[in-house]
């Protein structure tokens, strides 16, 4: 009920049946004085606001500058270690001035590509697409795999019954072999089916 442990409640207990007054002593956390106040991290979110949060040995040149150079206040931020400005900067006073959300960056991915081939008049670079006839009574019908050279306009089409590597092998090894010529490139758009290491070496 008072959340205390037993040993507590026993001293606490020993202590009234000797009349002394019982309370809960209050406990108060060792805390090292505050060296920067809300004024120096007003200060640096103003300074990461106008330079869009820069590395922080620019940020600690910046503020040397300003402060020694031209005689700007803010001598403290001028004399922070880079350590201590990345700390200031998670700090809860700074993030309640300031957030930054970075965005997610792509990864490079090198099996496939969105961007059209550049064949510089070589034929050879197919560009391949596939379309889906439609479904009937709930049944998928067939999917049309057409490729047309970029630069002869030679084209070639096929069907398959689904779209999956059992299928879709086969039929592209058929595909290709109708080409009178070297294949150079293989572009898909972005039919993640066709992205596989196997389709590279047909």
């Amino acid at each position: 009920m008072t959340g205390l442990s037993r040993a507590q409640t026993t001293r606490l207990i020993t202590r009234y049946q000797r009349g002394e007054v019982v309370k809960q002593p209050t406990y108060r956390r060792h805390r090292f004085p505050q060296r920067y106040a809300r004024e120096d991290i007003a200060l640096l979110v103003a300074v990461d606001e106008a330079h869009g949060t820069i590395s922080g040995p620019a940020t600690r040149k910046l503020r040397e500058r300003a402060c020694y150079d031209f005689g700007e206040a803010g001598h403290r931020i001028a004399q922070l270690s880079v350590a201590q400005l990345y700390w200031l900067r998670k700090s809860r006073a700074y993030r309640e001035r300031r957030v930054v959300y970075h965005g997610t960056r792509p990864t490079p991915v090198s099996i496939g590509e969105r961007r059209r081939p550049q064949p510089s008049g070589r034929p050879g670079y197919l560009r391949v697409d596939r379309e889906h006839q439609g479904d009937l009574d709930g049944v998928k019908g067939v999917c049309h795999i057409n490729a047309v050279d970029e630069v002869t306009q030679w084209q070639a089409v096929t069907a398959v019954a689904q779209i999956s590597e059992a299928w879709l092998k086969p039929a592209l090894e058929a595909l290709l072999a109708q080409f009178p010529f070297r294949i150079l490139g293989f572009h898909s758009d972005n039919g993640s089916e066709f992205l596989n290491y196997r389709w590279r070496s047909c």
